[in-house]
């Protein structure tokens, strides 16, 4: 393949983003310098998972990689879904490699119903808890009927060793829709799930308990439930977290969560510490506002990107660094560049100022059809 072909780049970072929209627009990608100037040079284990979890959703792609790794060559082919297990090791959770199943799974052939092993939460990537709290809502926005759409914990493995897995069904789409998201609302009711595996069942409950405490001075309407899982379900390392969602009288749904220490590493976590550290997690995300959190943002640009040649407005927080990189990367590989408003911070009826400045995300998409969505 001729060389100027490729959309080329330089280092390891924001490999997903890359090959997300290297398979939409079918245009390949040489990656270069990946971590060249390590001790340990090339790819990490986690990546080379990646590279091969994207082979197994698609039909007829052609990766190369150079004896040491630092070089990428990434030539996608059709999106085939259907049925997948994967191994996704331990370096970094199953929401790792679910959020890039999200952003492809409505472009493939045939449904995907995919089964992935591995770590479920850990301090450092979104948990499986949290993608099926707030990015799923998202894509149930852009698309008519979600009807199959499920993500299911079947095992639940905490870090460092996991032992945990997830089945991910996602229907496929023929086309996106429009969407104009723009309304907040005001916050509801809270929600959410204190889990834990291998430690005691008292865990939990002291993890809700702390919870509780801070969020009841604001809402009344506070309801955690507690997810314990034993024996052969619970993975091979203990651990507990929490993980809480933010509903408004809009339907927007704002989340966040908070893990234990993983073990063998760092001082022991206190529940009730954890507790309320994921409660003002929760109230940073509703400060910061939006019809989307920062989880999600990146997936609402994409889905926007590839909806209808129509015009599509959604209100977001402020934008997180991962957001503000895949709108560059939008740009490079679509050719389509997004209005970015900014909409003060307006106060209530009681004068009182609600969050931080918002971002009006507004652009026409492309117009993306499925060609390949098998008719039935």
């Amino acid at each position: 393949m001729p060389r100027e072909r490729f959309k080329e780049y330089n280092g390891c970072n924001f490999l997903r983003q890359r090959l997300v929209l290297s398979t939409l627009t079918s245009k390949p990608v040489k990656i270069s310098k990946i971590r060249f100037k390590e001790d340990d040079p090339g790819i990490r284990d986690f990546e080379s998972s990646l590279l091969r979890l994207m082979d197994k959703i698609t039909n007829g792609s052609k990766i190369e990689v150079n004896e040491t790794g630092t070089d990428l060559s990434f030539l996608p082919g059709i999106l085939s879904g259907g049925r997948v297990e994967h191994d996704c090791g331990t370096e970094h959770s199953i929401g790792y490699f679910l959020e890039v199943l999200v952003a492809l799974g409505p472009f493939c052939k045939n449904p995907l119903h995919a089964t992935l092993t591995g770590v479920t939460n850990n301090q450092t990537d979104p948990s499986v808890d949290l993608i099926k709290a707030s990015v799923l809502p998202v894509l149930r926005k852009f698309v008519l009927d979600d009807e199959g759409l499920e993500l299911k914990v079947v095992k639940r493995g905490a870090a460092p060793e996991g032992g945990g897995q997830v089945v991910f069904k996602c229907p496929v789409k023929r086309q996106l829709k429009p969407v104009q998201v723009v309304d907040q609302g005001k916050i509801k009711r809270i929600r959410g799930t204190a889990w834990a595996v291998r430690v005691s069942p008292s865990v939990p409950n002291r993890v809700v308990e702390a919870t509780k405490g801070v969020l009841l001075k604001f809402i009344p309407d506070v309801y955690i439930y507690t997810d314990h899982f034993t024996g052969s379900k619970s993975g091979k390392s203990p651990g507990f977290g929490l993980t809480l969602s933010a509903e408004t009288n809009t339907g927007v749904i704002l989340s966040a969560e908070v893990c234990s220490n993983p073990s063998g590493s760092g001082s022991p976590t206190v529940p009730e510490e954890l507790g309320v550290l994921g409660a003002k997690m929760l109230l940073e995300e509703i400060f910061r506002g939006g019809c989307a959190d920062s989880a999600s943002q990146s997936l609402v640009a994409l889905f926007m990107s590839m909806g209808p040649t129509d015009v599509s407005k959604f209100l977001v927080g402020p934008l997180s660094p991962y957001t503000v990189q895949f709108l560059r990367h939008t740009k490079d590989f679509l050719d389509l560049m997004f209005k970015l408003e900014t909409k003060r911070a307006e106060e209530d009826e009681e004068n009182l100022c609600i969050g931080t400045d918002k971002v009006l995300l507004t652009c026409v998409g492309i117009g993306f059809s499925n060609l390949s969505k098998r008719t039935t």
